[in-house]
C-alpha cells in the first residue's frame, strides 16, 4: 500500500527559485488577485516576487523601447512544430531532440524566465543567473537533466510570466489548481476579452522567440497546448503537431514527483497530498478528453504520434518518421547532430518510482480510457513494481 504523505509543507522562501521572479508585475499582481488567500509561511515567498518582478519593470520597459517595433515587424513563419502531450510522458526528451536540427529554433529557458527582457539581458544578466544556477541547480529540479540558460524550454513557463492564466500558476496556487486548469487549459469560463489578452501575449512570445532565433521555425514544446488545440489551428492553420505519449501508470507516478517537488518551490499555499493526488487524477481526463475529441481538427499530414517507450529505443528511425510523416525538411542534415547528441546522454538515467498495488488501481479506475485510446497493456494490482 502506498505510505501516507505528508502535507507538501514549505521551505526556505528564496525568490530566485519561483518561475515568476523574473516576470511581469502586472501578471503577477494578477495572479495574486486570483488566489484565496496566502498561507502564512509563504508570506515572504510573495513578497520577494513581487519586489523582483517590480524592481525589473525598468528592464521590460527598456526592451519595448529598444526592440519593440522590430517583434511588430517580426512574422512568425514558417508555422511552428507543436509538440503535446501529458506532462512527463517524453515531450522535453523530443523537444531537446528537435533542436539539435540548426533549422529548427525554440524558446530558452532563459527567455521562458525573462521574457520581458531577454533580449537586452542575453549577456550580462543571462550569465549572472546562470552562474547562479550553476550554484544552486545544476540539474533540473524534477531529474538529472543539465539546466542549461540556451537549452529548449517549454514556453508555457514564459506565459507564466507574462500573464496570469498558465498552467504553471498552479505550482504556486495549488489550493486553486482545479479553476486554474479551467481557466487556464480548458479555457472553460473565460471571457473573450482574456482569451484575445492571453492571445496577443502568446503570439508575442513566439514573435520574440522567432527574432532571438534568427527567423528560423519554432519547435513548441508545452502540454498544456493538448487542450488548445483549436485556438492553435485558428493562429497556426499550416502548424504541425506531434503527440507522444507514455504508459498512464509511469506517467501517474513521475507527475506527482513533479509537482510535489516543484511546489516546494513556488508554492504559496500548503496543499494536502491526497488533493494534489486528486487534481492529477481529474486533469489527465479532462487534457485528454478535449485532446482526443479536438484531434480530428488537425489536417491530415500535420500530426504525427508517437510512444515514448519507441523513441527511446529507436530514436533515429523515429524521428525520421517523424520528418517524413509531417513533411519536414532537413532530417538527412540533423541526423549526424542527432546521434552525437544521443551519444552524449547515453548515460543518462530516468527516475524510477515504485508502482504499489494502490497506484495501479488508481490508474485503471480513473484513466481506463487511456490504455485503450493509446495502446497500452492494463496491470492487474498484484504487488510493487518498477516504473522508470
Amino acid at each position: 500500500m502506498t505510505q501516507p504523505a505528508r502535507p507538501v509543507s514549505p521551505t526556505r522562501p528564496t525568490n530566485a527559485e519561483h518561475p515568476c521572479a523574473l516576470g511581469s508585475f502586472r501578471s503577477w499582481l494578477r495572479v495574486l488577485r486570483f488566489c484565496d488567500g496566502v498561507d502564512r509561511a509563504f508570506l515572504p515567498r510573495a513578497a520577494l516576487v513581487t519586489a523582483t518582478t517590480l524592481a525589473t519593470s525598468p528592464l521590460r520597459l527598456a526592451e519595448w523601447v529598444r526592440y519593440g517595433a522590430a517583434l511588430r515587424r517580426t512574422v512568425i513563419d514558417p508555422s511552428p512544430v507543436f509538440i503535446v502531450g501529458h506532462w512527463r510522458s517524453g515531450t522535453t526528451h523530443l523537444h531537446n531532440l528537435l533542436c539539435q536540427d540548426e533549422n529548427l529554433g525554440s524558446l530558452t529557458t532563459f527567455q521562458a524566465l525573462a521574457p520581458g527582457f531577454c533580449l537586452i539581458g542575453d549577456r550580462a544578466i543571462k550569465r549572472a543567473i546562470a552562474r547562479l544556477a550553476a550554484a544552486r541547480w545544476p540539474t533540473r529540479l524534477i531529474d538529472s537533466i543539465p539546466l542549461d540558460m540556451d537549452a529548449p524550454q517549454e514556453d508555457e513557463f514564459a506565459l507564466a510570466n507574462v500573464s496570469e492564466h498558465s498552467y504553471i500558476h498552479t505550482f504556486s496556487l495549488p489550493r486553486r489548481a482545479d479553476k486554474i486548469f479551467e481557466h487556464s487549459v480548458l479555457f472553460d469560463g473565460l471571457s473573450s476579452r482574456a482569451q484575445d489578452r492571453w492571445t496577443r501575449a502568446y503570439l508575442a512570445l513566439l514573435r520574440k522567440a522567432t527574432y532571438a532565433g534568427g527567423g528560423r521555425r519554432q519547435v513548441v514544446k508545452n502540454c498544456a497546448h493538448s487542450a488548445r488545440i483549436p485556438l492553435l489551428l485558428k493562429l497556426f492553420p499550416d502548424a504541425r503537431f506531434i503527440h507522444i505519449h507514455r504508459n498512464p501508470y509511469k506517467v501517474f507516478r513521475s507527475t506527482l514527483h513533479m509537482l510535489t517537488t516543484v511546489l516546494q518551490r513556488s508554492q504559496l499555499q500548503t496543499v494536502e497530498p491526497d488533493r494534489l493526488e486528486a487534481f492529477v487524477l481529474r486533469s489527465y481526463v479532462r487534457l485528454y478528453e478535449r485532446f482526443l475529441a479536438d484531434r480530428p481538427r488537425i489536417p491530415a499530414g500535420h500530426f504525427a504520434e508517437l510512444r515514448f517507450d519507441d523513441l527511446q529505443a529507436a530514436p533515429i528511425d523515429e524521428l525520421r518518421r517523424l520528418y517524413e510523416e509531417l513533411g519536414l525538411p532537413g532530417f538527412t542534415a540533423a541526423e549526424p547532430r542527432l546521434r552525437a547528441y544521443l551519444d552524449g546522454i547515453a548515460g543518462y538515467r530516468k527516475n524510477a518510482y515504485e508502482l504499489d498495488d494502490d497506484i495501479v488501481a488508481k490508474v485503471n479506475e480513473h484513466w481506463a480510457f487511456a490504455f485503450d485510446a493509446f495502446g497500452y497493456e492494463r496491470r492487474d494490482p498484484s504487488g510493487t513494481q518498477a516504473a522508470g
